[in-house]
């Protein structure tokens, strides 16, 4: 059930009337009323794996309450390690045995050994990066003593469960997350009036860019051999606003729904491609999945405490864990190695924490190297974007090698595809669109309210209609 299908129309209107209108009275009623639909809503990705979910959730419940009450440091270790073994073993096995069993093969075959590895035909359960880390955030955090253990399962559940983040983020916290669910909320109407814009607007960015970008960008990326430089240059593009729309789309609906149930989600994007160097970049996007290396993985690893050397160290170890993250696939990793040796300079120079203010522009010359520093970052975030889109790393190094060597620029893509000016402009339009919103939250709200709204309707139906790419990318990771 996807946030853009029609079941999920009809399934959301169902779940916020029952929710304020039948089971309001008291907190307990309303948690119960997201848990079931929050299961059902899993149960019609594959039921099979809602064992996983329900597992996942009571096993991290419950060593979190034994993790409390135990009276040694061993006992406390005890329960955390089992706790972390066996969540990052699912995750492991799911996600990627099959690719340690292939890679181990190569290996060997590259030694002249031949081997066949079993490998599992198993189907990656949705979203078990989500729910996963956060039943890891949740048990270190009670393990570190920065929280008490939660005692009350259903509220536990519904942290974990909570169908607007349950499958693609962001990435909660139990300390922000928890406390709102331990409450009884009441109506606003503000509130759900930003919510259903939030969520308009995050339709908006998957069905008018994302889905229509993907079209262009698979077209290209599938026969890149066969491309001028122009088009290659052209897809990279394509596939950078692709991702853009399709994640912070998904977020913005995540974020906009749990609003008209009175719940604030973290925010997980904030404009990353108006940034002036990568790490400005990767503190504006996906922002829940980079504090959370930050605070769990980078900072545990000695942070930027200790000499340089420490600090390049854990760079290339949070970006790598980062990219193995996404996917079983080494160019998921090349990607996470790619954004390391970008963002080395910066470290080096003790730059990374520059640019922490939000980008403004004026008509003087210190403005217009703040255009040159947001295009070449841009640039780069779209090479490295290649890996990411790439089947495999050599096809990754040829494709931005034809970039560079088809020496031809004429517009041979734009020409052989119906609507490509046309998506080129609309392109244009929403990075306009995108600037002028950068100090808001959306930008539907404020003057003209309602005829943006009417407008963002009509672009979703009048692509929508047209459109038979409904996945999101970040599904499958």
């Amino acid at each position: 059930m996807f946030f853009n299908s029609l079941s999920f129309a009809i399934f959301l209107p169902i779940v916020f009337v029952l929710y304020w209108f039948v089971f309001n009275k008291t907190k307990s009623t309303q948690n119960a009323l997201l848990i079931v639909a929050s299961y059902y809503f899993y149960s019609c990705w594959d039921w099979r794996f809602l064992f996983l979910l329900v597992f996942s959730t009571f096993l991290d419940y419950y060593t979190g309450i034994r993790i409390e009450k135990a009276k040694t440091e061993t006992g406390r270790k005890f329960w955390f390690w089992l706790s972390i073994s066996i969540n990052l073993g699912f995750l492991g096995v799911f996600k990627y045995y099959n690719f340690f069993a292939d890679s181990f093969s190569e290996l060997l075959n590259g030694f002249g050994l031949q081997t066949s590895p079993l490998l599992l035909n198993v189907v990656l359960p949705v979203g078990i990066s989500f729910y996963t880390f956060h039943g890891l955030s949740y048990v270190i955090d009670i393990y570190l003593k920065r929280i008490k253990a939660e005692y009350n399962f259903v509220d536990y559940s519904l942290f974990v469960s909570y169908f607007p983040l349950l499958v693609a983020g962001p990435i909660e916290r139990a300390t922000h997350l928890l406390p709102q669910v331990k409450l009884k909320r009441n109506f606003d109407y503000q509130k759900a009036k930003e919510g259903i814009y939030q969520f308009i607007w995050g339709l908006v960015k998957k069905v008018v860019i994302a889905d229509t970008c993907a079209t262009y960008a698979n077209a290209i990326f599938d026969n890149y051999e066969s491309m001028n430089s122009l088009s290659l240059l052209l897809g990279a593009v394509y596939f950078a606003f692709q991702i853009y729309g399709d994640f912070s789309g998904y977020s913005d609906m995540a974020l906009g729904m749990s609003k008209l149930f009175g719940i604030d989600l973290l925010r997980n994007f904030n404009y990353p491609y108006f940034s002036r160097d990568i790490a400005e970049f990767w503190r504006r996007w996906h922002i829940s999945l980079s504090s959370w290396f930050r605070d769990y993985l980078y900072i545990p690893l000695g942070g930027s405490s200790g000499g340089m050397a420490m600090k390049i160290r854990n760079t290339f170890v949070i970006f790598l864990v980062s990219g193995f993250w996404h996917g079983a696939n080494w160019t998921f990793i090349a990607w996470g190695f790619i954004n390391a040796l970008y963002f080395l300079p910066l470290l080096l120079l003790k730059k990374n924490r520059s640019n922490m203010e939000t980008v403004s522009l004026y008509w003087n010359w210190n403005s217009f190297k703040v255009i040159l520093s947001m295009i070449s970052t841009f640039s780069l975030t779209c090479l490295a974007w290649v890996f990411f889109r790439a089947k495999s790393i050599g096809d990754a190094f040829d494709y931005i090698g034809r970039i560079f060597t088809n020496q031809r620029f004429l517009p041979q893509y734009l020409e052989n595809e119906r609507y490509n000016y046309e998506i080129v402009l609309l392109t244009g339009i929403f990075v306009v669109v995108e600037w002028n919103s950068r100090t808001q939250v959306e930008p539907i709200s404020g003057r003209y309210s309602s005829l943006k709204l009417a407008l963002c309707i009509a672009a979703i139906v009048a692509l929508g209609t047209y459109s038979d790419y409904k996945e999101f990318i970040y599904f499958q990771f």
